[in-house]
């Protein structure tokens, strides 16, 4: 089913953004040496892609969900 592959690339492209901004965030906080150098990493916009991320995983996820509850009866009828 098409719409099963479309959705887990989705949620995988949403998992991929969420650890890129998490590495993003983590790498600023362990090499700041001072308090200035944490100005390189604007962090209302890596936690604005962060839940961004979040809404996309879960929307994909309920394209799946919606998509099993569809394909079960399908399954279910007898020919």
């Amino acid at each position: 089913m098409q719409a099963l592959a479309i959705a887990a690339a989705g949620m995988n492209a949403a998992a991929n953004r969420l650890s890129a901004s998490a590495q993003r965030v983590a790498s600023a906080d362990a090499h700041a040496e001072k308090v200035e150098q944490l100005k390189d990493v604007d962090y209302v916009k890596e936690r604005t892609e962060q839940i961004s991320a979040g809404h996309d995983f879960k929307a994909n996820a309920a394209v799946i969900k919606t998509a099993d509850e569809m394909t079960g009866p399908l399954l279910d009828l007898k020919v």
